[in-house]
């Protein structure tokens, strides 16, 4: 089925000046929407509307919508991308209250934040969708690795789907996308900062990591732009009938049903 196009939509995609992100902003572009992007630092090269914002920061999140309001009257596609891993593993001991502040301001607090200063437009309007980028993580926490991280991921897909529920006879959807593990610039960066940690090969490192959630299926990491395919449908009319439910996309790797 040839997905209906998106032409015309205004869209804002967090942290998309690179991987993930930014594999979906081209793809919406490309589908005909009007694409904003925001990321702390502007990029060298990018063809889409860039605003500069730190999103763990209300007062700049504030200002990001403020001036898509002024410049574009608001939005019709919010996706919620910016995250990430940025504490240390070890388990629980190695994690101080500034860590798990820190995660959950990233990963959770920041959607939330944006989520409630965008919503009030697309509620009037009766229209909208919101996916929140999560990870496999937070159904499969690593505790030697991503405890903090995969905690905020679990907390991101349960307010999603809450807010799904709440929003859903107000013509605005909101769903989840988990990737796996994607050949990201942070993903190969983290692989090669294990492996060194580790006194082994990128690829034994891989193996080993890939070797406690019981492997992919698939015999590979996913793409940027496979995850921006999944995207791209969701959020498109085809995807009209869907709300508050979470995709993931990981080559088969989650060990659990649903």
């Amino acid at each position: 089925m040839e997905l209906k196009d998106i032409k015309g939509k205004r869209a804002l995609v967090t942290g998309g000046t690179k991987g993930i992100g930014k594999a979906i902003a081209d793809e919406l572009a490309e589908a005909g929407a009007t694409v904003i992007v925001s990321a702390r630092t502007k990029p060298e090269n990018t063809a889409h509307h860039f605003i500069a914002a730190d999103l763990t920061d209300a007062g700049q999140t504030a200002t990001l919508a403020q001036k898509i309001e002024d410049a574009f009257g608001g939005i019709d596609i919010l996706i919620n991308n910016v995250g990430g891993l940025t504490t240390p593993g070890g388990g629980h001991s190695t994690l101080t209250d500034a860590h798990w502040q820190q995660e959950l301001d990233l990963n959770l607090i920041s959607a939330i934040r944006l989520d409630r200063i965008l919503l009030p437009q697309m509620i009037k309007q009766k229209s909208g969708v919101i996916i929140h980028i999560s990870s496999v993580a937070g159904k499969q926490a690593l505790w030697n690795l991503n405890l903090a991280y995969a905690v905020s991921k679990a907390a991101l897909n349960s307010y999603s789907k809450a807010l799904a529920t709440e929003l859903a006879d107000k013509g605005v959807r909101v769903l989840t996308v988990s990737p796996g593990a994607t050949r990201t610039e942070p993903m190969v960066k983290f692989l090669n900062d294990y492996a060194t940690s580790a006194g082994i090969t990128p690829e034994e490192g891989m193996k080993q990591l890939m070797a406690q959630t019981g492997g992919i299926p698939m015999g590979r990491m996913a793409e940027p732009e496979e995850v921006a395919h999944l995207v791209h449908f969701l959020v498109s009319p085809s995807a009209a009938y869907l709300t508050g439910t979470i995709y993931a996309i990981d080559g088969g790797s989650l060990p659990t049903v649903g």
